[in-house]
């Protein structure tokens, strides 16, 4: 069993580390400190646009490739989950794999016999 790291704290340092390197980023929602799942809203100046979602100990892209698909998930998601974070990145390409970069909250805190 794994625990994970407040949603917050996490938040907080994804959002410092991203924008150390130039890209910008937001909370577009605050959700539950503690627990809040976490949406990641991806723009460039282009006019592309995507979406990450956690997917267990990593990141998977939403299927949303236009702005009114974006927003319409979004809603969707928002009234599913008042706990929800969306923090928006804008990057110089959103097809570039940011989801490394992002890391994850899970704490794999069990050893392996």
């Amino acid at each position: 069993m794994g625990a994970r790291l407040k949603t917050g704290l996490w938040v907080r340092a994804v959002l410092r580390r991203i924008s150390s390197d130039g890209t910008s980023a937001m909370v577009l929602k605050k959700g539950d400190e503690d627990a809040g799942a976490v949406l990641i809203v991806l723009t460039d100046r282009s006019g592309g646009t995507g979406v990450l979602r956690e997917d267990g100990s990593g990141w998977t892209r939403v299927d949303a490739s236009d702005a009114a698909s974006v927003d319409a998930y979004l809603e969707r998601q928002k009234q599913y989950d008042p706990d929800l974070w969306i923090v928006e990145l804008e990057m110089r390409d959103v097809s570039l794999p940011i989801e490394r970069t992002l890391g994850s909250r899970r704490l794999d805190l069990d050893e392996e016999a």
